[in-house]
């Protein structure tokens, strides 16, 4: 077996086009409506990983502890207001939120991995850091997203069971403990999947990455193991933190129900 990356060159990148034309063609056959967002999504893909190409290029040659900081803090801040977007059936919630929550769950889970697990030299490496910390905070990025519109929408479809448990003397959170289990539920639930059929059914992006640039296999395992473990961690974690700082907002200053949580923007 050859040993070192494949290089891929422009006109064999050029030809990846084609993939997005297949795809566009069956959103344009089936009138999906998703052809200028898929032409706008890729010219983005393009533009955003060739320059954060040449950033990293420069942050991992630089491997300066205060850089990589300010940019995994920029990550966090940049996907919690991805994930707040998500939601658009909850009007007005604030970024921070979700923000505090995917950075803390980011910096725990994160630095155990390289700080313990991995244990680089540094241990600040920038070429580990950041790598991992993006894979953490992608896959939290959906969970907190997928566990704070269940939180809602639960709410609203339970309004009713909600009100009666206050009127009977229930505190907020005794009234709202069933809505937060299915919030927990959904947000963890696409890693739960994805743990049971890894190996099985998918091989995930960074072993897949790993064999095609030569490492061994066995190797490549171990470090997606500490992957999916480390993932499934931080999802929970940003799950229960947000939904842990939200669930007050469904209620007003006297414990009754919001009226905001009857608005929609669907």
């Amino acid at each position: 077996m050859n040993e070192g990356v494949i290089p891929i060159s422009n006109l064999q990148l050029a030809l990846s086009v084609i993939l997005v034309f297949i795809a566009g063609s069956v959103s344009a056959a089936l009138k999906l409506g998703l052809l200028r967002a898929l032409v706008w999504g890729t010219i983005r893909t393009f533009v955003q990983l060739t320059l954060i190409g040449y950033v990293l290029t420069y942050v991992f040659a630089l491997n300066n502890l205060w850089l990589i900081l300010a940019l995994v803090t920029l990550m966090c801040f940049i996907a919690s207001r991805n994930a707040v977007r998500r939601t658009p059936n909850i009007p007005d919630f604030p970024v921070m939120l979700a923000f505090l929550s995917l950075l803390a769950s980011t910096y725990l889970v994160g630095s155990i991995v390289t700080g313990l697990i991995i244990a680089p030299e540094p241990w600040y490496s920038a070429r580990i850091v950041i790598p991992i910390f993006g894979m953490i905070l992608g896959n939290s990025m959906n969970g907190i997203a997928l566990s704070l519109d269940r939180l809602y929408s639960e709410a609203r479809g339970r309004s009713a069971e909600i009100e009666t448990l206050l009127s009977f003397g229930a505190t907020p959170w005794e009234a709202i403990r069933q809505c937060v289990r299915e919030a927990m539920r959904a947000g963890m639930m696409p890693i739960i999947n994805s743990l049971m059929v890894v190996g099985v059914v998918s091989l995930p992006g960074m072993m897949t990455g790993q064999i095609l640039g030569g490492a061994d296999p066995r190797e490549a395992v171990r470090y997606q193991i500490v992957v999916m473990l480390m993932i499934a961690a931080a999802v929970a974690i940003g799950c229960l933190l947000l939904v842990g700082l939200s669930y007050r907002r469904l209620f007003t200053a006297d414990d009754a129900l919001a009226p905001r949580l009857r608005q929609s923007r669907r």
